[in-house]
């Protein structure tokens, strides 16, 4: 059928809002990144005792680990653990079974698909749509902890300044800042009360948050703990950059703009003038299709496609 691309696409879509519909109904405003009050907060103001939070924090922090041996799971372990997802590892797993189960079953009754096709692009739906979400929840978590990571800086060089130790400093961060970087800070002030060392809380967050300037504020913590020094003036050099840091891949950003979806339009452009013409006239293509050259054309075409998506990508991707 000539419009089955488009159903394909349509469901596609359609399971991964489902995933977000069952994410939201399951934990409903308690995962939202948005809220005010930061998770752990929230869980404090329940009347759970400090040791049972961190507990609970700490095993949703550290459950997706479970699954990054495995191959086909690990990308989802890496994407879920930057993301914080509070699915665990063997609902995930659930989760992404149901989707291939429904994505087999729409494909099924809207489709004219072969049984094995069905089967495949259920697999691939299923596990695809799950990735995408993962990525998306990662992506916007991390931008967000990123944009707030400066003002969190400020607020500890602040609190230094005024005498307090860098334990209450970052207690402070903790019960001032929402989520994401909340209740992350507010982990690592539980963690140096029950005896860990901040530096090395700070050092499994920036492992876990994996971004560059949360690596630079635990490199700097743990340098001035070792060798002495004013934390206040160093962490004050550092939230500099990290805003002036933040300004530029903004400004980059919106300079590439332009680049990027002029990449975009060129690379879908003709696979939807393809399907349009599919649409229009199925026939288009009956005088060529069973010649030797059409098959060979269409995966050089497709290569070309790919490689435009990649060098784009390439022009426009300025580290900051």
């Amino acid at each position: 059928m000539a419009y089955e691309p488009i159903i394909y696409g349509l469901i596609f879509v359609g399971v991964f809002i489902m995933i977000e519909g069952i994410y939201l109904i399951i934990f409903g405003k308690s995962v939202r990144l948005e809220s005010k009050v930061n998770r752990r907060l929230d869980l404090l103001e329940k009347g759970e005792s400090p040791e049972s939070v961190l507990q609970t924090l700490r095993r949703e922090r550290e459950q997706h680990k479970e699954n990054a041996g495995i191959p086909i799971l690990a990308p989802l372990s890496d994407k879920a653990a930057q993301a914080n997802i509070a699915f665990t590892p063997t609902a995930l797993v659930v989760v992404m079974v149901i989707v291939g189960i429904v994505s087999f079953l729409a494909l099924t009754f809207f489709t004219n698909s072969t049984i094995l096709v069905r089967a495949c692009v259920a697999v691939i739906m299923g596990y695809g749509a799950v990735y995408v979400w993962l990525n998306n929840k990662a992506k916007k978590r991390m931008a967000l902890f990123e944009e707030q990571l400066p003002d969190a800086v400020e607020l500890i060089v602040r609190s230094l300044r005024v005498g307090h130790p860098f334990s209450s400093a970052v207690n402070i961060v903790a019960q001032e800042m929402p989520d994401p970087l909340g209740t992350e800070f507010g982990m690592i002030a539980d963690e140096s009360t029950y005896g860990l060392a901040v530096t090395e809380s700070l050092d499994k967050m920036a492992q876990r948050i994996d971004l560059q300037d949360v690596k630079f504020l635990a490199v700097a913590v743990t340098i001035q703990a070792q060798s002495g020094g004013n934390l206040a003036e160093i962490l004050d050099g550092l939230a500099k950059v990290i805003r002036a840091r933040f300004k530029l891949f903004r400004k980059v950003k919106a300079i590439t703009a332009e680049a990027r979806w002029s990449g975009w339009f060129l690379s879908v452009f003709p696979i939807a003038a393809m399907i349009m013409i599919q649409l229009i006239d199925p026939n288009y293509y009956d005088d060529v299709k069973d010649t030797p050259a059409f098959v060979p054309a269409a995966i050089v075409v497709g290569v070309f496609l790919v490689i435009n998506v990649i060098f784009m990508r390439i022009m426009v991707n300025i580290k900051v």
